[in-house]
């Protein structure tokens, strides 16, 4: 790991859940979620963005060079100075997301990416999703698939996540919430990946997880190779389309606000 990539990962207090460019151990995740950002810049062009859930920032960052204008909001504090101090062009607000601190209809765009699994009230955050988007605006969502994240529990085995959603409760919910469901679309390993999946006994994520979860915290030794293979992935390793979405990894949905 790069000087750099230590100063960010202890400001941040990586646990894991929140994603942080430039760090080896990280990448393969890293890699998984800028593949979807990389997806969904298109529905952001030219829009004022809000980014509900912003993280480390680098997601937002990446949205505005397509969008006019991007308000990063996240509700921790150590976080939100982070952003404003490493991503200038961004608008960084701290806030709760259960109470979105911009006025109604005065966005075009709510991106809410590896956020809304974490929320206890999903439909109240997509209420206020509702009242900040103009109408015809876009709500961009994505979460892990419950099928394939927890497939033998209908508690999350993640203890930060309060409830995974499957393709059709995803689907549900937004619908529910008054959204219509423009795309839904799975994001799954492409070529490369599953011929490292091959490689690494069927699984690069049970291989990466074998070596974290049978490590002391912070002590994890990773074998050689598999830390290579993990520093190689990229963004274009992963696959997105709407192909049988319940073995998909990740959900990608597009909802607009009528």
């Amino acid at each position: 790991m790069s000087t750099a990539a230590t100063n960010r990962a202890q400001t941040l207090h990586l646990t894991g859940e929140r994603t942080v460019p430039g760090v080896v151990e990280e990448n393969y995740w890293f890699a998984r979620h800028e593949a979807a950002y990389l997806a969904l810049l298109p529905h952001c062009a030219g829009e004022t963005v809000l980014e509900a859930g912003c993280g480390e920032g680098y997601g937002a960052a990446l949205i505005a060079g397509t969008g006019s204008r991007v308000l990063a909001l996240d509700y921790d504090q150590p976080t939100m100075k982070h952003v404003a101090r490493n991503y200038p062009r961004l608008g960084a607000v701290r806030g709760n997301l259960a109470f979105l601190p911009v006025g109604t209809a005065a966005v075009g765009v709510v991106a809410n990416l590896q956020v809304i699994e974490h929320l206890w009230d999903q439909q109240g955050f997509l209420a206020e999703c509702n009242r900040v988007l103009r109408p015809g605006g876009k709500l961009l969502v994505t979460t892990p698939n419950r099928l394939t994240f927890t497939p033998d529990s209908p508690t999350p085995l993640n203890p930060y996540h309060t409830r995974e959603l499957s393709p059709s409760e995803l689907a549900e919910l937004l619908t529910e919430a008054g959204f219509a469901v423009a795309s839904l679309h799975g994001l799954r390993h492409g070529a490369r990946l599953r011929e490292l999946d091959a490689k690494h006994g069927g699984s690069i994520i049970d291989a990466q997880l074998d070596v974290v979860l049978g490590s002391l915290p912070g002590q994890a030794s990773w074998p050689e190779e598999l830390l290579a293979d993990v520093a190689s992935v990229g963004a274009a390793d992963f696959a997105i389309d709407g192909e049988d979405l319940d073995s998909s990894l990740d959900l990608i949905a597009v909802a607009v606000r009528p």
